[in-house]
């Protein structure tokens, strides 16, 4: 998609308040990426992303701001927690996992794209073999009368079955064995990968006759689709775009990093694989060839995006060789009661929005006054201060209490329209707020 990063900015401004300096420096850094694509090859190779370290408290957008400019863009995106990872040669994730995860949602994006594409073609696919199932075949040598009779029938069940008028009738229809459902680990290693897939095929031939399956119309329309992408949709081709997509476009959202960092407060908590994390991390982030199921990639032009709080250590804790991997930084502000306010009424869907339409589902249509929304960022500020500063989020325990009893007897003000006032919200919160005890129990 070709935006300014103006027009970036933008559309980011619908879903995350503030945090200006953060949006202009990712949106300069996905436009930089458009620039380099349309460059000759040899220049591309030499133009490597900027990646950004961004430094905040959670709640305050770091996550949001990049995953909806993933999903804006279409590119393949994941979000990891640094935490979660090991060294090698300890028990658990290893880094180049990250890598195998972004190549798994690319092509998650490039077959839906496919899909969409020949979305005409897989539906008469399964049409046909639903149809072929509901009517008997046309006895040879039929008189030409009997083939106008039969294709007028065959019309009109073809419509009966997609408008849904057969979806309860139960028909046998056969799963083709070659069509395996993936079910291997995309983070083991591609030679247990292999395994795994050997073992599929020899108990998918071992179980042929078994392939017969009595369904209803309306489970069979959905077991035949993926049937219908596999033999009208060329994997191979959808693994080498989506390769292609993930090394050009890929970002990697890595929370947490903090918590990798090694500083002298956190001492205690040290581990001696924390700074084996991040010695894994330098080759991936600074480029390398990881090998997949899919194939090789490489991550020279992967952007990496970490972001972490950095209350007890600072990035200056990371080892050089990392930090100079991430040139890019900027600090996002800690939300205030003004802020808050925006969130609740200025952001597309927002959480009263959200609360609104799931009460409307009961037939009753909530309002927020004004002074309503006024008190609900007041007291959210007030419990960040009081307790952990958990940003945005705060409004979402806020909110659920103050529309505890409200969404239980929802079905008792069906067809009315019900206020939520100041007075109401002060009346659920305001003791809990003010009270220390309560509020890290409660909020």
């Amino acid at each position: 998609m070709n935006l300014t990063p103006k027009e970036i900015v933008e559309y980011l401004d619908k879903y995350v308040i503030a945090q200006k300096d953060a949006k202009k420096t990712i949106a300069l850094a996905l436009r930089t990426r458009y620039r380099r694509m349309q460059l000759d090859d040899e220049m591309q190779n030499e133009i490597m992303p900027k990646n950004i370290l961004m430094i905040g408290s959670t709640g305050v957008g770091k996550t949001e701001i990049s995953r909806r400019l993933a999903k804006m863009m279409s590119v393949p995106f994941i979000k990891v927690e640094a935490s979660k990872y090991t060294e090698v040669g300890f028990v658990g994730r290893d880094v180049e996992s990250m890598i195998r995860d972004l190549v798994v949602n690319s092509i998650s994006i490039v077959r839906a794209e496919k899909e969409e594409e020949n979305k005409e073609k897989i539906q008469n696919y399964v049409l046909n073999r639903i149809v072929e199932k509901l009517l008997p075949p046309l006895p040879e040598g039929a008189s030409e009368s009997k083939k106008d009779d039969y294709q007028r029938l065959l019309k009109s069940m073809e419509v009966r079955v997609e408008s849904g008028e057969m979806d309860d009738k139960i028909i046998e229809i056969e799963i083709d064995s070659n069509i395996q459902v993936e079910f291997a680990d995309s983070n083991l290693p591609p030679e247990m990968i292999k395994v795994q897939e050997s073992f599929s095929k020899v108990f998918s031939q071992m179980n042929k006759d078994d392939q017969k399956k009595e369904v209803s119309v309306k489970d069979a329309k959905i077991m035949l689709q993926a049937e219908a992408s596999s033999k009208l949709i060329d994997s191979n081709s959808i693994n080498t775009q989506a390769l292609k997509r993930a090394e050009d476009g890929g970002i990697i959202f890595l929370d947490e990093i903090d918590k990798i960092a090694l500083s002298e407060k956190s001492a205690g908590r040290n581990d001696p694989s924390k700074e084996g994390v991040q010695r894994d991390l330098l080759p991936i982030v600074e480029g390398s060839s990881v090998t997949t199921k899919y194939g090789v990639i490489n991550t020279d032009h992967i952007l990496f995006i970490a972001a972490g709080a950095f209350h007890v250590s600072k990035p200056s804790d990371l080892i050089p060789e990392l930090q100079g991997r991430f040139p890019l930084r900027v600090e996002l502000e800690s939300l205030t009661e003004e802020t808050l306010y925006k969130i609740l009424t200025q952001t597309k869907n927002s959480l009263l929005k959200q609360y609104e339409a799931l009460l409307s589902v009961e037939g009753m249509n909530l309002i927020f006054e004004d002074e309503a929304i006024r008190a609900i960022a007041k007291l959210s500020h007030r419990a960040n201060e009081l307790t952990e500063d958990i940003g945005a989020r705060r409004l979402h325990t806020v909110l659920e209490k103050v529309l505890e009893e409200v969404s239980f007897s929802a079905d008792e003000h069906k067809g009315e329209d019900f206020k939520i006032t100041a007075e109401l919200v002060n009346d659920k919160l305001q003791t809990v707020v003010e009270d220390d005890d309560l509020s890290r129990y409660i909020l």
